[in-house]
């Protein structure tokens, strides 16, 4: 890890006590997990398999379910008996679906302490959960903070959101549950850094990161990625959520794009593409969305570049794995920064997904 004499430089990461959940380890030495939550209607089977489907296909490692009654409990069930990921039922106000949902078989249950009601419902839910061995995630929100603590900190801040965390993690520590995940969310960048930064101090339960109500995708991937990006590079969290409106599929790409960006995973081709200017001769955006859409399907982690000229496109990609060049008409096929084909723009996409398959073939030939 680098230096951080100086405040700059990633930090070692947190060290946390490992929680499983289903097939998969959050915390510990394993990888930060992406996750993501279904907003298919909880009483539609097959909708809800559809999107879990589509999720795990994107890469999504956790997904949860709002489980706002039975009948959502009898979906769920039937959901688990092939979920290709594991699943979280998430809770509000009615304890008892939280134990019908572990009889069920998820993997986790989210509850909200602002609403899940008194000590004797949680700790039915904490004999449950300790049972089963279901770990459970103490969810908190600024917009659902228990009515003592607003008061007490004179509204949602950073204090409060970790005070409610910590508190309701200890009091299922008492009551002998200790598979424990934190998440506190706010839908504000800085009051959500604080928070965690006040958990990564005080606790070293596994930390689920995210901006709550972040918005559509290009604002609400931004705002992200401000937020997750500070606490990641300084060591904080072992899975995170980009809560984007709407499908929640690319919310996966958006989460694995944070950790690649920090060099904190390495799953599938990170795609570089330069900004264009006057030299450029080709469709450059078009062509970058189509490499998007070809490199997608590989789990291989490499470099691909999307350069707009040939005049230094090599030369500044020259560590991509794989790169365009565009050109007048013809554009350049290059490797590390050494020139394989000059190649007549018509063919461009062509010849370069067929040197992509090329690429692929040989770098699994040598695992």
């Amino acid at each position: 890890m680098s230096n951080n004499t100086y405040g700059y430089g990633q930090m070692p990461r947190r060290a946390t006590r490992p929680v499983k959940v289903g097939s998969l380890t959050i915390g510990g030495n394993a990888p930060i997990s992406v996750q993501s939550m279904l907003n298919a209607n909880p009483h539609d089977e097959q909708a809800v398999r559809n999107q879990l489907r589509a999720l795990a296909a994107a890469g999504c490692e956790i997904a949860r379910l709002t489980v706002p009654d039975q009948q959502a409990v009898d979906v769920l069930a039937a959901v688990l008996k092939d979920a290709p990921i594991p699943l979280v039922a998430d809770i509000h106000f009615d304890y008892r679906l939280a134990i019908a949902a572990m009889e069920a078989g998820v993997h986790k249950v989210r509850i909200n302490p602002g609403n899940i009601g008194s000590i004797e419902r949680i700790a039915e839910v904490a004999a449950a959960a300790r049972e089963r061995q279901v770990p459970i995630r103490i969810g908190v929100n600024a917009g659902s903070l228990e009515r003592s603590l607003l008061e007490k900190y004179q509204g949602p801040t950073a204090a409060a959101l970790a005070e409610s965390a910590l508190s309701q993690a200890a009091v299922l520590e008492e009551l002998g549950h200790n598979a424990i995940v934190l998440s506190a969310k706010a839908s504000d960048v800085p009051t959500t850094i604080e928070t965690y930064r006040i958990l990564a101090q005080k606790c070293n339960y596994p930390l689920h990161i995210g901006v709550t109500e972040a918005g559509t995708l290009l604002t609400g991937s931004i705002r992200t990625a401000v937020g997750l990006g500070i606490l990641l590079w300084q060591g904080i969290g072992d899975t995170l959520r980009v809560s984007l409106t709407g499908d929640p599929v690319p919310e996966i790409k958006a989460g694995f794009d944070i950790l690649r960006a920090l060099d904190l995973r390495k799953k599938g081709p990170v795609v570089i593409a330069c900004p264009t200017c006057g030299r450029t001769r080709i469709d450059l955006p078009k062509l970058a969305a189509e490499i998007e859409k070809i490199a997608a399907d590989i789990d291989e982690p490499l470099k691909i570049a999307v350069m707009g000229c040939a005049v230094n496109g090599p030369g500044e990609a020259r560590e991509a794995d794989l790169g365009i060049a565009g050109g007048n008409e013809e554009g350049l096929i290059f490797r590390q920064g050494r020139i394989l084909k000059k190649v007549p723009a018509a063919d461009l996409l062509s010849v370069f997904k067929q040197e992509l398959t090329d690429l692929v073939a040989e770098i699994r030939k040598e695992k």
